[in-house]
């Protein structure tokens, strides 16, 4: 899923990186000062910011603490777009923010390179299985991040809240109750409802090493779940990409992307 896409014609260079919704420490002291940042591209290095008209539904959810932050609380620096908030009182918060759809329209050929680099094999054996991998796509594609922070030293359920997006990761565990060599546990809902054998991928960035591990990748339960092993410290992600034919007019196919990070001590 490491992508550069080496594609001709469209821009297609803005639509097929992961987004994270990340921070500096997500271990925060109460009531302060603090910033969340989106990088577009990979987990290390982000190659564009996010316009404001696309940035949706933004959250920040924890203890007697609900913010809905409008436009003024964002800022960019070079290809990073900043989010600026205070929390509140202590405990475990999520934040998320969605993208309003775009759409890419791209040669067959294109499209399978596309589907090979972002890891779809899925999609591209039922197109070989249809028939319709000579045929060129139209796709709408939308994405929807989250991170848990910790705030202070109380860890509380808020980890949990389901933020309504078109899909996102809700944890099972708490991961400021875990540390590293224990396991979470996620479960991936698309539109509200658990979506069974889907890929996902995951992988952290050692803060002793100071370099990102090789990605792994597993699949979700009929139930939706998935189990990942924390087996070093540091920051962490979950991501998936979930494409399906499309019903409406001139769209082929649809897709939403999905991250969540956090961090272990």
């Amino acid at each position: 899923m490491k992508r550069v896409l080496l594609l001709t014609g469209l821009s297609l260079l803005f639509s097929a990186h992961e987004l994270f919704l990340k921070t500096d420490s997500y271990y925060l002291k109460p009531n302060s000062s603090s910033e969340l940042y989106l990088f577009n591209g990979t987990f290390d290095e982000s190659e564009n910011v996010i316009s404001r008209d696309r940035i949706t539904k933004a959250k920040i959810i924890g203890p007697e603490y609900n913010s809905n932050p409008d436009k003024s609380a964002y800022y960019d620096n070079g290809d990073v777009t900043y989010l600026r908030f205070k929390s509140g009182r202590e405990g475990t918060y999520v934040a998320g923010i969605s993208t309003l759809p775009n759409m890419i329209k791209l040669t067959a050929e294109e499209f399978k390179e596309y589907l090979e680099h972002e890891g779809l094999a899925d999609m591209i054996a039922e197109r070989e299985k249809k028939g319709t991998a000579h045929l060129s796509a139209n796709e709408k594609y939308s994405k929807h991040v989250k991170a848990l922070l910790q705030v202070g030293d109380k860890p509380t359920q808020h980890f949990a809240t389901e933020l309504g997006y078109p899909i996102e990761f809700i944890p099972l565990n708490n991961p400021y109750d875990l540390q590293e060599g224990d396991q979470i546990s996620f479960r991936l809902l698309s539109k509200g409802s658990p979506l069974s054998n889907q890929v996902v991928h995951y992988s952290f960035r050692s803060e002793t090493q100071n370099t990102t591990a090789e990605e792994n990748s597993t699949r979700t339960d009929n139930n939706g779940v998935l189990t990942i092993n924390l087996s070093d410290a540091g920051k962490w992600y979950v991501a998936t990409i979930h494409m399906v034919e499309s019903e409406e007019e001139g769209i082929d196919y649809e897709s939403n992307w999905a991250t969540l990070t956090f961090e272990i001590k």
